[in-house]
C-alpha cells in the first residue's frame, strides 16, 4: 500500500520490485540514490504522471516495467536518462493518442535498441485499437498540404516583360491573400 517511493532504498541496489502499490505519480529525482538499479517494476500502481526528471540518475536501468497504469503520454524527457535501456513494458495503460504522445513515439523510434509493447492507443474513440505508430503516421497524412501558387515549369524568354510582371504581381497577390510564407532548407 505504498503511496510513494520510498526514501530508504538500499542505494546499492540492482532490482527493485514497486508493483501492485498505490504510487499515483513518481516526482523528479525519485530514484537518484539508486544509480546502480538495472531493473525497475512499477506494475500496477495506478501512475498517471511521472515527472521529466523522475528517472534521472538511472543510467543503468535495462528494464522498466510501467504496465496496468493509468499513464496517457510521457512529457519531453522522461526518457532521456535512460541510455541503457533494453525492455520497456506499457501495456493496459489509457494512451491518448493526440499531439503529446509523439514524444514517447519518436524516443522509441530513435532508440530501436528498447523493446517495448503495448503501445496502443486507447482514447480518444476514433482512435482506440490502433497502434500509436499507426496514429502517429495518420496525423501526419491528415495534415492540409501547403496551398502554394502555381508557378509554370519554365518561362518562355521571348515573352514580352509585361506578361512576366503580371503574372508576378498576381502571384505576390495569391500569397499575401493566404498569409503563406514558405521557407526551403535544403
Amino acid at each position: 500500500d505504498l503511496k510513494k517511493v520510498p526514501g530508504n532504498i538500499p542505494p546499492d541496489i540492482v532490482k527493485l520490485d514497486l508493483s501492485n502499490n498505490k504510487i499515483r505519480q513518481l516526482r523528479a529525482k525519485e530514484f537518484e540514490d539508486v544509480s546502480e538499479l538495472k531493473i525497475l517494476n512499477l506494475n500496477s500502481n495506478g501512475i498517471a504522471y511521472i515527472d521529466p526528471a523522475a528517472f534521472s540518475g538511472l543510467n543503468n536501468l535495462e528494464e522498466l516495467d510501467l504496465s496496468n497504469n493509468s499513464l496517457q503520454n510521457f512529457e519531453y524527457g522522461v526518457l532521456e536518462d535512460l541510455y541503457f535501456l533494453k525492455i520497456l513494458w506499457l501495456r493496459e495503460n489509457p494512451w491518448r493518442c493526440d499531439y503529446n504522445i509523439h514524444y514517447l513515439f519518436y524516443w522509441l523510434k530513435h532508440h530501436y535498441n528498447v523493446h517495448y509493447n503495448g503501445l496502443e492507443c486507447k482514447m480518444p474513440e476514433e482512435y482506440k485499437g490502433w497502434s500509436v505508430g499507426k496514429y502517429v503516421q495518420s496525423y501526419y497524412e491528415e495534415c492540409p498540404k501547403d496551398k502554394l501558387p502555381t508557378y509554370p515549369e519554365a518561362f518562355d524568354p521571348d515573352k514580352e516583360d509585361e506578361e512576366w510582371e503580371r503574372h508576378k504581381e498576381q502571384s505576390v497577390q495569391t500569397v499575401k491573400k493566404h498569409g503563406v510564407i514558405v521557407t526551403v532548407i535544403g
